[in-house]
């Protein structure tokens, strides 16, 4: 099946040398589909929730770690650049990518979220 083209923008791309650990860390993610529509998540892998439970335990938030949520997140093994294109492309071929994603200009609209092309 053809998946449309789409343009990638990764946050964790932006942060400084040795910051980015793909297997274990949270990403925001907007994708730019060939009609100009762009859609925002945030991929976040399954070790990293080790991760954010220790945290909110150690600080007392979410009730020490009882729960976690988070609007429009992408559970994955890793946020390598070639990880998050492979899980895009899925959801596209599945017809799945705005059940996932929401749309980034409403982000935008909320203060969510700035403009990747500004950077």
């Amino acid at each position: 099946m053809h998946v449309q083209p789409f343009l990638l923008w990764i946050e964790a791309e932006e942060w400084a040398p040795g910051r980015w650990t793909p297997s274990d860390d949270v990403t925001d993610v907007i994708v730019t589909l060939a009609d100009g529509s762009r859609w925002i998540a945030s991929f976040c892998t399954f070790d990293h929730l080790a991760t954010l439970r220790a945290n909110c335990a150690a600080s007392g938030e979410n009730l020490g770690g009882r729960y976690l949520w988070a609007s429009d997140l992408v559970l994955v093994d890793d946020t390598s650049r070639p990880s998050i294109e492979a899980i895009v492309r899925d959801l596209l071929v599945n017809d799945e990518l705005q059940s996932a994603f929401s749309p980034a200009d409403e982000a935008e609209e909320e203060g969510d979220e700035e403009d990747p092309s500004a950077n």
